[in-house]
């Protein structure tokens, strides 16, 4: 684990041993919060899974459902929360799950529990991943390295190869990788990505196959009426990174294609990565222009009244997968507790 992540999670032991979240969550006029998921796994990553962030179990996500509401907070769907953050007086707090991505696994280990469970929540869906013709390139990245001794690493003309045989190695060497394809306009980012996964013999057509449902299985998915579709752009492409014209082709196509699936247009859109440098002002006010009743981010914080009259630059807490400790439950559960890491870090 990283110094980062090790500093949060002393961070979290503190307020969870003062007991802190009880009490902020009775002070702060934060109405609720909303969690974002992406894959539900039941397998323990292996040392080397710089994606594992992404991971929840099975039993970690049934015990969220259950610790939230015994903490008097109610689970609720997107269009919901928007009614109770527009409501005076305070109304009950509440939480929203969401996923985004589509991954199979949702369907196989957390639709059970979200149905037994009896929890709304909303599916945010890239719509080029489940035609199979996506590129989740951060996992591919990560698988790559995994399989490799050493890497070639290239940077304009030059070529570095870098050894790839122990953790450290392998770490060094995805955030490496990681951070120049972040950091890349995204055509170039995709020809970097497969010229990568090309020296290396990795299929990414079949990779997207294997992950991402199919719209049959995403059509059984969205049939339990406890979900909610929401689109997540067509590419998965960091949207603040795109032209205008393409970035609200990315958001309105997606719309449309979803429609033409489910015979319903989608009302709430998860911009990919979420984060400053993926989405911004300009692509909150495409989502208002393009009809979206609301739009999350991946900024952390919780929701507030004032959120009511911005719901298209929604934070979300993440359900990381570095943190599935019982006892910090009620540090995820406290909005007030995120809104103040994210005015200190952003």
């Amino acid at each position: 684990m990283s110094a980062k992540y090790a500093a949060i999670r002393t961070m979290f032991e503190l307020i969870w041993l003062a007991r802190l979240p009880g009490l902020v969550r009775l002070l702060s006029r934060s109405r609720g919060v909303i969690f974002t998921l992406h894959r539900v796994l039941p397998d323990t990553p292996a040392d080397f899974s710089p994606n594992a962030i992404l991971q929840v179990e099975p039993s970690f996500l049934e015990y969220v459902i259950e610790r939230v509401r015994d903490l008097g907070i109610d689970i609720v769907s997107l269009d919901e929360a928007l009614v109770r953050l527009a409501a005076p007086p305070k109304p009950r707090p509440f939480v929203v799950l969401t996923f985004d991505d589509a991954y199979k696994d949702n369907l196989k280990y957390a639709l059970p529990i979200l149905q037994r469970q009896e929890a709304p929540f909303t599916l945010y869906v890239p719509t080029a991943l489940v035609d199979g013709v996506g590129e989740l390139w951060w996992q591919a990245i990560e698988d790559i390295i995994t399989r490799q001794e050493a890497i070639a690493l290239t940077s304009g003309e030059e070529t570095d190869y870098v050894d790839t045989r122990t953790t450290r190695q392998k770490q060094s060497a995805f955030d490496a990788l990681y951070w120049q394809m972040r950091q890349m306009p995204e055509d170039q980012r995709i020809v970097l990505l497969r010229k990568f996964a090309a020296d290396y013999g990795y299929d990414l057509d079949q990779q997207c196959r294997d992950l991402i449902m199919d719209w049959p299985e995403l059509r059984h998915f969205a049939g339990e009426p406890l979900c909610t579709i929401g689109a997540h752009t067509v590419h998965h492409y960091e949207l603040a990174k795109l032209p205008l014209d393409q970035a609200r082709n990315e958001m309105a196509k997606s719309a449309d294609i979803i429609q033409s699936q489910f015979g319903q247009r989608p009302a709430h859109i998860s911009y990919p990565l979420g984060g400053p440098l993926s989405a911004g002002q300009r692509e909150f006010a495409l989502a208002r222009e393009i009809g979206f009743a609301s739009g999350v981010t991946t900024r952390p914080g919780g929701l507030y009244e004032h959120h009511a009259e911005s719901p298209h630059a929604l934070p979300r807490i993440s359900l990381n997968g570095y943190f599935q400790s019982r006892r910090y439950v009620d540090v995820f559960a406290t909005g007030a507790i995120f809104s103040l890491l994210g005015k200190l870090t952003g």
